[in-house]
């Protein structure tokens, strides 16, 4: 699985850190596009060694839940992250005041659901950059928590609160090493089925295909 995210990454000409120790942040989108779910996930790898990497998936959710999706903060709709690296954008600081969590602190693209409904749509947003305090945090600070409800308004939110300990110890070491600075890739599952078909269509056939067929195999 390791090779093959690097693959992808490498292929779209995406920033692989490779430094002993520094954090590739990786957020998958499911094809659901029910709410309220922890059904994505956020995947971090690291160089240990010069043979070694290590590897971890955290349960998590890349999309709003229900509550913001039918009560958006702004007029415009919702904001749902679009797919894409984020290079340097975010930095270890307090979320809403209460506690530390990567925060936002370069703009970033989002999709505005402006229809007010329980279901998620990332192909028809408009599209919006600016600076939204999407940021990388948990939901409950105890334990799992089972639905998203008004923990994401486009956050990127860990279902487990260990799991965001020990993601966040990740990344305090990562800032005592290169500073206080992370890069953030969000893959959305449909758009690399599309962009699998149209490289088989376009004869790039076998790297394509398998990675789609790696990330469905996994994620069906």
């Amino acid at each position: 699985m390791l090779h093959e995210e690097k693959s992808i990454l490498r292929l779209k000409g995406y920033k692989v850190g490779t430094r002993p120790y520094e954090l590739n942040i990786v957020g998958l989108r499911s094809k659901s596009t029910v709410p309220n779910r922890f059904d994505d996930e956020i995947h971090v790898f690291y160089k240990v060694s010069s043979l070694k990497w290590n590897y971890h998936v955290f349960k998590a959710t890349t999309d709003p839940g229900t509550y913001w999706l039918e009560n958006p903060m702004s007029p415009q709709g919702t904001a749902i992250l679009a797919q894409g690296q984020y290079v340097d954008t975010w930095e270890i600081g307090i979320h809403n005041g209460e506690y530390e969590a990567l925060v936002q602190k370069k703009p970033v693209t989002v999709l505005r659901e402006y229809e007010r409904r329980a279901y998620l749509d990332f192909m028809n947003g408009r599209k919006d950059r600016g600076m939204f305090g999407i940021d990388i945090h948990r939901a409950k600070s105890q334990g799992k928590t089972y639905f998203v409800d008004m923990y994401s308004a486009g956050c990127q939110v860990f279902q487990s609160a260990d799991d965001f300990d020990f993601f966040m110890n990740l990344c305090r070491n990562h800032a005592s090493l290169y500073g206080n600075s992370f890069t953030y890739t969000l893959l959305d599952y449909r758009a690399m089925r599309r962009e699998a078909a149209r490289r088989i269509l376009f004869g790039t056939f076998t790297l394509g295909l398998g990675l789609f067929a790696w990330y469905q195999t996994d994620h069906d």
